[in-house]
């Protein structure tokens, strides 16, 4: 099975200035992402690494890290590197530029996104075998389970109303007692190549399947989120083996 890796990662942020290269725990953050494709292209036959961005800064960082596996660099047009570019447009662009150049055609595409890098090389083969054995599904992607629950705990404005009500109806007396709800942690995302052809614009599809991480895992948002990160990591205060 011929898989493309892709790492995006365009210049501009707002959240956290810089934070694809932004040092972490002695690494630019880029640097976890693209080592974890380092790792599972060294284990299996067939992987592609793609570099997407727009910015030369971040070009050279991945250059300095010096992997095993070089991924090639692909400039993303200037059109699909805005605030408002949707993901899904950005993956398909790339994808279709290495199906071009490489004459191949891609069973899958495995996104590994920049700012959710706490994952594992187990965390992506057993979301690919998951996806595998469901002929069916044509997508899949990283959660964990929310710890706030709209049957229970989350509120929203009534419609023209001052007043609340809750964001999912149901009579439960406990959290535990509602239905499961997951955070999308947004780590990896991996799509069959049918996902594209079918022309999807959002990664939540009728026939998407989750991966429950059996671990922490959240992505960088806000400079506090980077700061909890920092500590986690150089405190060795993560509860798995990290890029294991």
């Amino acid at each position: 099975m011929n898989t493309l890796i892709t790492v995006c990662a365009r210049g501009g942020s707002k959240g956290i200035p810089g934070k694809n290269i932004k040092i972490l725990n002695k690494k630019p953050l880029i640097y976890y992402s693209l080592k974890l494709a380092d790792i599972y292209a060294s284990e299996n036959p067939g992987v592609q690494i793609y570099l997407s961005t727009d910015s030369d800064e971040i070009k050279q960082t991945v250059r300095a890290c010096n992997l095993k596996t070089v991924s090639t660099e692909y400039d993303r047009p200037a059109e699909l590197a805005t605030d408002n570019s949707g993901k899904i447009g950005v993956l398909n662009d790339v994808r279709l530029y290495a199906e071009r150049e490489n004459k191949i055609i891609y069973d899958y595409i495995l996104d590994l996104d920049v700012t959710s890098p706490l994952r594992t090389i187990q965390d992506i083969q057993t979301a690919f075998g998951l996806l595998r054995s469901n002929k069916e599904a044509i997508n899949i992607f990283s959660v964990n389970e929310a710890n706030r629950n709209p049957y229970f705990n989350m509120v929203e404005k009534r419609p023209n109303s001052e007043f609340i009500q809750l964001v999912k109806e149901g009579e439960f007396v406990t959290r535990q007692s509602a239905p499961k709800v997951y955070d999308m942690n947004a780590s990896f995302y991996i799509y069959r190549r049918s996902f594209f052809e079918n022309h999807m614009t959002s990664p939540i599809t009728p026939k998407t399947l989750i991966y429950q991480m059996p671990h922490i895992c959240f992505d960088l948002d806000h400079p506090l989120d980077y700061d909890f990160m920092s500590f986690l990591m150089e405190k060795d205060k993560l509860d798995f083996n990290f890029l294991q």
